[in-house]
């Protein structure tokens, strides 16, 4: 026979307990009352002796409450703190007042479990796409939840931010995965010949035109097509897309019969298109019909905790078995990078050719990127004279931190002891010296 089971909320579990307590109470006391008071007896003790029986009672089944609530909470933040993956919170002195039963320090434990969960999925639902930000991680919550959809998509962002793997990763978590994703950069083809590339032509309709020939939108359709550097596209084309957008047909150049075509606009732009609008230079129906949701894509410098999950990514497809070391990672990190991943990537492709051990080294990098920097080789004249001793003690012992958690994976624990010093002393060394540990977790999920 099948057992019959209700799902209570808690929320409603325990509130009922205790109210039936209390309603137990009282009317326990009013018969106390009323029988003792009938035969004349005063009926303070009897109340007091009910009274001390009461509250036995209620802290019996709090207690019993309590651990079976927290007992469980107590046991997973404990297991997942002696992982060392976690930020141990008794070192961390923004949270000295924070005791191991308060029930704010579970928050704190949860929070961050959340965020390494947040990594993992993101390692798996976007492996092409490197990064491991909060500002990326954001961008990877927008693409899952569009994706689902058919809504026309706008990507903002600066040169080299990785707006055309966007658009791919939105294709790929589409309803349209498997179908054609057709890509075209409307800066790259010039201006008479757009129109053709975009919407094909006919046999004979302009000069060198010896054959039919269908598309982009035609190639596309019942897939994705992206249109990248939107902002380039000619007046005259903007109309004509707006169009298409509209109507969902297209016209060949020199044709006279409409085509059906079923796409998903995906558009790009490094440009303030709302200036252009204003200027006159790209057109306001088109703009509010190409941007139904929008995606802005954070530039490298302000996700430089992304860089070494980066250069390792760009390592591994170069196929070479090298890694960065700790002192050419900070001259990395301390760049600004104007051509953000795209150049973050040629610089790496560059180092990895000039790099001759499995290291690359200060000196492998471009000088543009270590102008700012002093390194010099071991016979070469020393301009320690420049640096006091406290500075190139901290710079060392920062290098020193870093390859060891690099070694180590993230895991303080492993670090401290490949430096032979203590985890606390670790944690406030990390602390001290503005060392971001979670940069170095990704690999573990990998």
């Amino acid at each position: 026979m099948k057992s019959i089971r209700f799902d209570i909320s808690l929320y409603i579990i325990i509130p009922v307990i205790f109210s039936g307590i209390a309603l137990l109470s009282i009317i326990v006391a009013y018969h106390l009352t009323h029988y003792y008071m009938g035969k004349g007896v005063a009926p303070e003790w009897p109340l007091v002796i009910f009274g001390i029986c009461m509250m036995v009672l209620t802290f019996g089944c709090s207690l019993v409450i309590a651990k079976t609530l927290l007992g469980p909470m107590e046991r997973f933040v404990s297991k997942t703190e002696s992982l060392g993956v976690l930020k141990n919170i008794d070192a961390d002195p923004d949270h000295k007042a924070v005791k191991r039963d308060d029930i704010s320090r579970f928050a704190l434990v949860f929070d961050q479990v959340t965020e390494l969960l947040s990594r993992v999925d993101s390692l798996k639902l976007f492996p092409k796409m490197a990064g491991q930000s909060k500002a990326m991680r954001g961008v990877f919550n927008q693409i899952v939840r569009v994706a689902a959809t058919d809504s026309t998509i706008m990507i903002f962002g600066e040169t080299g931010t990785g707006k055309e793997l966007v658009a791919t990763s939105i294709h790929e978590h589409s309803r349209r995965q498997g179908k054609s994703f057709v890509a075209i950069n409307c800066a790259a083809i010039p201006d008479g010949l757009l129109e053709s590339e975009l919407f094909g032509h006919e046999k004979g309709a302009f000069t060198g035109a010896d054959d039919k020939k269908p598309g982009k939108f035609e190639i596309a359709d019942g897939g994705t097509i992206f249109m990248d550097e939107i902002g380039d596209m000619p007046l005259a084309t903007q109309a004509k897309l707006l169009r298409v957008i509209q109507e969902s047909q297209i016209e060949r150049v020199g044709g006279i019969r409409p085509i059906n075509v079923n796409v998903r606009f995906i558009a790009a732009t490094n440009k303030n298109l709302s200036k252009m609008v204003k200027a006159g230079e790209f057109r306001e129906d088109l703009f509010f019909r190409l941007n139904v949701f929008s995606i802005q894509l954070p530039p490298l410098r302000e996700r430089m905790e992304d860089i070494p999950v980066l250069a390792d990514n760009f390592l591994n497809k170069l196929g070479k078995n090298l890694s960065v070391s700790s002192d050419a990672m900070e001259i990395l990190t301390s760049y600004k990078w104007p051509g953000n991943v795209r150049e973050l990537q040629n610089v790496v492709e560059a180092a990895s050719v000039l790099a001759k051990e499995d290291m690359i080294e200060p000196f492998h990098l471009p000088p543009f990127i270590t102008k700012e920097w002093r390194h010099t080789e071991p016979d070469s004249p020393d301009d320690s004279e420049n640096q006091s001793l406290d500075h190139r003690l901290q710079s060392l012992e920062k290098g020193m931190i870093i390859e060891a958690l690099r070694k180590a994976g993230g895991f303080q624990v492993k670090a401290a002891n490949l430096l032979g010093i203590k985890e606390k002393s670790l944690r406030y060394r990390v602390k001290k010296l503005n060392i971001d540990v979670s940069s170095f977790k990704w690999k573990n999920f990998t």
